[in-house]
């Protein structure tokens, strides 16, 4: 399958263009959508095409969206269920009053910037390094929908890389000696690459290992993607050293330029992406300077990867 985006011809009967308009922002994924308010009510046919859009797309752009956190959730809650913030330091972070919205932000309780030793400040570098939502979950996410709220005057882009072009770019030789693979997913095993290693023993009970394939098929699209995240810690059979040698040279393939897509934040920006067909990750800003507040609502996956057989042609 071709990993460029279709032509405006070829789609010419898309299910979303009578609804609203979507400009490529790569040639092989990412889509800005303009013509539409998503704040308001929605029928179940704009939720279709936006469902539909998103299999071709996998990262969708929404600017000037004007949601509040009773709003966004409401928004995200169309598109199945919404997880709970599950973090390994859910009380630190919790300063919403729905728990269910990630507070992806450098500012505290009191309204102030954390202090350059805060925990969870130093926790939330791991954000830094490319990874897939809620992959160390049973099962792992859908959807993330995050909406800017404020923004630093430079820095703090979010980059998005499609696991489909990945894999279809790859080898067939490495394709054969990955397509089986199982690895074990933790947010330990991410915040260990950074030095961090402050769990308590009941965050670490949190955040035992779970298993997820290493190449997945998507389940509406039906196209092939690797599952790639610095959440892994090991193969299934492999010396952990081997393993993760692997881990890092798939990255480095799957995070070329020419996979990439980034995005540079303006307040009202709703971003969605497919966990199940990219990966993501925030670029550094003056966060001792400059406060930068977005939200985000994720969306439950229906299964694990381990339930969902890949069929490869």
């Amino acid at each position: 399958m071709s990993t460029a985006i279709a032509s405006s011809a070829a789609r010419e009967h898309a299910p979303w263009e009578d609804v609203f308009s979507v400009t490529p922002l790569t040639p092989v994924f990412g889509g800005r959508v303009e013509g539409i308010d998503l704040t308001g009510p929605l029928s179940p046919h704009t939720i279709a095409a936006i469902d539909a859009a998103m299999d071709e797309y996998a990262v969708l752009v929404f600017p000037g969206q004007r949601f509040d956190d009773e709003t966004q959730f409401a928004f995200g809650g169309r598109f199945g269920k919404i997880e709970g913030v599950s973090t390994a330091v859910d009380q630190e972070r919790l300063r919403l009053a729905n728990k269910q919205i990630n507070d992806i932000s450098n500012v505290g309780r009191d309204g102030k910037l954390l202090p350059a030793g805060d925990r969870r400040r130093m926790y939330n570098l791991g954000n830094l390094l490319w990874h897939s939502d809620s992959s160390f979950k049973a099962v792992p996410a859908r959807y993330s929908m995050l909406h800017a709220r404020v923004v630093p005057p430079e820095g703090g882009e979010t980059e998005f890389a499609d696991m489909r072009a990945a894999w279809d770019a790859l080898p067939e030789k490495t394709k054969l000696k990955i397509r089986d693979l199982v690895c074990d997913h933790s947010v330990i095993y991410s915040r260990q690459q950074l030095g961090f290693e402050a769990f308590s023993p009941e965050e670490a009970e949190r955040s035992k290992p779970m298993p997820q394939r290493l190449v997945r098929q998507h389940e509406t699209s039906g196209r092939i993607s690797l599952f790639l995240s610095a959440h892994i810690g090991t193969i299934h059979g492999w010396p952990r050293p081997e393993a993760l040698a692997l881990i890092r040279e798939l990255t480095e393939f799957a995070t070329q330029p020419r996979f990439v897509y980034t995005h540079r934040w303006s307040v009202g920006d709703l971003v969605i992406w497919d966990n199940r067909s990219t990966m993501h990750r925030g670029r550094p800003y003056e966060d001792q300077v400059h406060p930068r507040e977005l939200r985000r609502v994720t969306i439950e996956g229906v299964a694990s990867t381990l339930d969902q057989p890949v069929k490869f042609d």
